[in-house]
């Protein structure tokens, strides 16, 4: 049986004046929980990750996302990142006026970051430590791996000019999408992707990228919400022993850390799609379960149970209550999903 989603897009101003375009997946009956998508550098929320909204969102889950500036529909320099500070309040200010509003404000709030997203959610969280539920975090960039971090006289050497040619597209890369993505015709459909930045990383950017992935290394132990970091054992753009670094330092009680053997990077969307089910109805089984802990908070912890397809390792307690904040309205433009038909957009509601 099918189950029918409303996708709706918006487009917000944040507090340096720079439109940014945000979007939503709606299940039509009352949410389990509200989910808020972060995406990777150069990505976007209304394509790359609408498989990603579908799925929750069919899974009972109110799924919200938001084009950084820079990136995908927002405007702004195409991938400049000035100050990484800029993504987390932007973020910050739109996920909690969603919270604040009437109807969304008792559920449950949990952070869905992959790669780049991932230091994004973590850094949401040091914002406001008490104010999230959990987070998935998808092969997250949360420190370089010793694999691949510069010398130090590179990052001094580099840091002298990123005020003269900050937007200059001169950090050497490797084709990332050929890297991450492990599905052949994914991967074309990733590339065809004209909201997707493809071009080599601007100075400034990549600095910024760097010096956020470093702190969060030094400042791992201070996180301390629930969380769920998953990561492809193959991955070659962001090292599993990132993702392990994380589920060691951190201070949270209830952690859960799963390796998927022999998948990349693009764990959600360049999978063959039996792997991608694997990894979704893990993630919908441990969002569902900490839905149902907060609805029924207790001081007993309850183990979580291991999950199949990969190697778990976890520990448990009860995600804390969510605390109150101001109302904001909302405005929103309707359309319409259906998740039996691989999120083909309608231009009315079924019921099928």
């Amino acid at each position: 049986m099918n189950i029918e989603v409303e996708y709706q897009e918006d487009y917000i101003r944040n507090s340096r004046g720079v439109q940014l375009f945000t979007c939503r997946w709606l299940p039509f009956s009352s949410p389990k929980a509200l989910v808020f998508l972060c995406h990777g550098y150069g990505m976007e929320c209304s394509g790359f990750m609408r498989g990603c909204g579908i799925k929750l969102a069919c899974a009972g889950f109110a799924v919200f996302g938001i084009d950084y500036e820079g990136h995908g529909r927002s405007r702004g320099a195409r991938c400049y990142i000035k100050k990484f500070d800029n993504i987390i309040d932007d973020c910050n200010d739109f996920f909690k006026s969603i919270c604040a509003t009437e109807e969304y404000r008792d559920k449950g709030r949990f952070l869905y970051g992959e790669s780049m997203g991932g230091a994004v959610a973590l850094l949401l969280h040091k914002k406001d430590t008490s104010f999230w539920n959990g987070a998935v975090l998808v092969a997250p960039m949360c420190k370089i791996s010793e694999k691949v971090k510069p010398h130090p006289l590179v990052v001094n050497v580099l840091t002298k000019v990123e005020e003269i040619i900050p937007k200059w597209k001169i950090v050497p890369t490797k084709d990332v999408i050929d890297s991450a993505f492990k599905d052949p015709i994914k991967r074309e459909e990733i590339r065809s992707n004209k909201l997707i930045y493809q071009d080599k990383p601007r100075l400034k950017t990549a600095l910024e990228m760097l010096r956020t992935s470093m702190s969060l290394e030094d400042s791992l132990h201070e996180v301390m919400m629930p969380f769920f970091v998953l990561h492809g054992e193959a991955d070659t753009v962001t090292d599993p022993e990132v993702s392990r670094a994380l589920y060691e330092k951190a201070s949270s009680l209830d952690k859960t850390m799963k390796l998927y053997p022999g998948m990349w990077h693009g764990l959600t969307s360049g999978e063959p799609d039996e792997n991608v089910e694997i990894v979704f109805a893990d993630i919908i089984t441990w969002l569902g379960k900490h839905t149902n802990e907060r609805d029924h908070i207790t001081s007993i912890h309850h183990p979580i149970p291991a999950l199949n397809h990969g190697v778990v390792r976890f520990a448990t307690t009860a995600a804390a209550l969510p605390e109150k904040v101001s109302r904001k309205p909302r405005t929103h433009s309707p359309g319409s999903y259906l998740c039996g038909l691989k999120g083909r957009r309608l231009q009315h509601h079924s019921s099928m």
